[in-house]
């Protein structure tokens, strides 16, 4: 777990109702029909920076067209192969997830460090790096897609902390266990 007083580790992430956090190729425009950075502005105002998955980066970059306004700060993206040309809005690592966690986290400044993406969640939950866990629940049933977590993450025991609704959209917040 992180020290609390540098920020937390945070797995943030929207999921439909029957568990997927992106819908078949990826596709995550669904989540825009429901929420916005202005649903849960406390949650941007507490983050200071974002490590990423290789994937969700690239799906982001298919999705820029949105313009979803949300600041999440500096952005880290943890892969194997960085891509050919330089994108002046990300730092790419090639580290180890331990290492990539305490980067990010140093450069949160103090807030919290936003873990987005299903395989380096899973990785930073399997070593004991996350401390609180939100889940954005989105009134809809994608059937298929990106499940919250990939197959193999052992059980992990959460404590909850809140619950808040905004629209039709219901926050809930967690405490991973130790």
């Amino acid at each position: 777990m992180s020290d609390t007083s540098t920020g937390k580790v945070v797995v943030n992430r929207v999921m439909s109702l029957d568990g997927f956090i992106a819908g078949p190729d990826n596709a995550m425009d669904w989540i825009f029909e429901h929420m916005t950075s202005a649903t849960f502005p406390e949650v941007m105002a507490a983050t200071g920076s974002m490590l990423i998955g290789r994937g969700t980066y690239e799906v982001g970059r298919r999705m820029s067209n949105e313009n979803t306004g949300y600041d999440g700060g500096a952005q880290f993206v943890l892969t194997h192969r960085p891509p050919d040309g330089p994108d002046l809005d990300v730092t790419f690592l090639t580290c180890d997830i331990e290492e990539a966690v305490a980067t990010a986290l140093h450069a949160a400044g103090g807030k919290n460090l936003e873990i987005l993406g299903a395989a380096v969640a899973a990785q930073c939950l399997q070593r004991g790096l996350v401390d609180e866990i939100l889940v954005y629940v989105l009134p809809v049933l994608l059937g298929d897609g990106v499940r919250f977590t990939p197959p193999g993450l052992d059980r992990i025991d959460l404590e909850p902390l809140s619950n808040v609704q905004s629209g039709g959209v219901t926050m809930l917040r967690f405490r991973v266990r130790t």
